[in-house]
């Protein structure tokens, strides 16, 4: 039963606890076995040991198992519209002017706190009741699905539009410098993502902030980024080749980053397609 089940495309689970049930819990794509009452030979052929042997800790596996996964595509989501945007300005910039706003150092700082910071944020999510309401994902399914290319996009759009105006008229409309200008442009990209964290916590609901009292490790983490941030432009000037930015300027990019929560808000009542 269980290799018909696997030729036909299912992916099959198996519970046992016997010596004759160790054939199907080596053959299912998932084997649980029972840590008290289950033999040995059950035990080494499963993938999975209950330990308590009560079959309501499988709902918890289950749960947590659908949160990790969810938690990979919400990093995914989030990383791919940090790399879009960079790419897509730096390289406009390049071809367009023959210089890059976001140096080499500013890159690599962006990718480090995004790749390390961004990503132990939003692994800490804890699963929600409302994991176990949807259907279970096929092993043929894409990881990236419709609704994160729907999000990242239109994230990854808005940054870029943000950045380029402030590439070509950003000196024109703050009435600053070349290197000022480029700070700001450095400064409102990364704000941009620590803002759109936020909106990746919840890939298809538009309220991104429930429970995120209950995550007070997301809450630090974010935290943490904008002091370093703040490090950055104001104290690591040589080294990031950044101007300090005074506090209009500050409000300024902390405006424009803002902007992604209602456009992430707004994005989301676009329906689309689970094929």
């Amino acid at each position: 039963m269980v290799e018909c089940l696997k030729q036909k495309g299912h992916v099959v689970a198996v519970t046992g606890d016997g010596t004759n049930d160790a054939p199907a819990l080596k053959v299912a794509d998932i084997g649980l076995s029972m840590g008290i009452q289950g033999t040995e030979v059950a035990k080494e052929s499963s993938d999975i040991v209950i330990l308590d042997d009560n079959f309501t800790t499988v709902v918890t596996v289950l749960k947590w198992g659908r949160c990790v996964y969810n938690n990979i595509q919400k990093f995914i989501q989030f990383q791919l519209t940090v790399n879009v945007a960079a790419l897509v300005i730096n390289f406009v910039a390049a071809a367009s002017s023959g210089e890059v706003p976001l140096t080499a150092v500013q890159l690599l700082w962006v990718n480090l706190i995004m790749d390390t910071l961004g990503a132990l944020a939003l692994a800490t999510e804890r699963p929600s009741s409302d994991l176990m309401n949807k259907k279970p994902v096929g092993r043929t399914k894409p990881l990236i699905t419709g609704v994160m290319w729907r999000n990242l996009l239109a994230q990854a759009l808005y940054q870029v539009t943000v950045l380029l105006i402030l590439q070509f008229k950003g000196s024109a409309i703050f009435h600053v410098n070349k290197k000022v200008k480029d700070t700001l442009i450095f400064n409102t990209f990364v704000l941009c993502q620590v803002f759109n964290e936020f909106n990746a916590r919840n890939l298809e609901k538009k309220n991104i902030f429930h429970g995120i009292l209950k995550n007070r490790l997301f809450v630090g983490i974010v935290g943490v980024t904008i002091v370093l941030q703040v490090i950055m432009v104001e104290f690591l000037r040589k080294f990031a080749d950044t101007e300090r930015l005074n506090w209009t300027q500050w409000a300024a990019c902390i405006g424009i980053s803002s902007l992604s929560w209602p456009i992430g808000c707004i994005i989301k009542c676009i329906p689309v397609s689970n094929k």
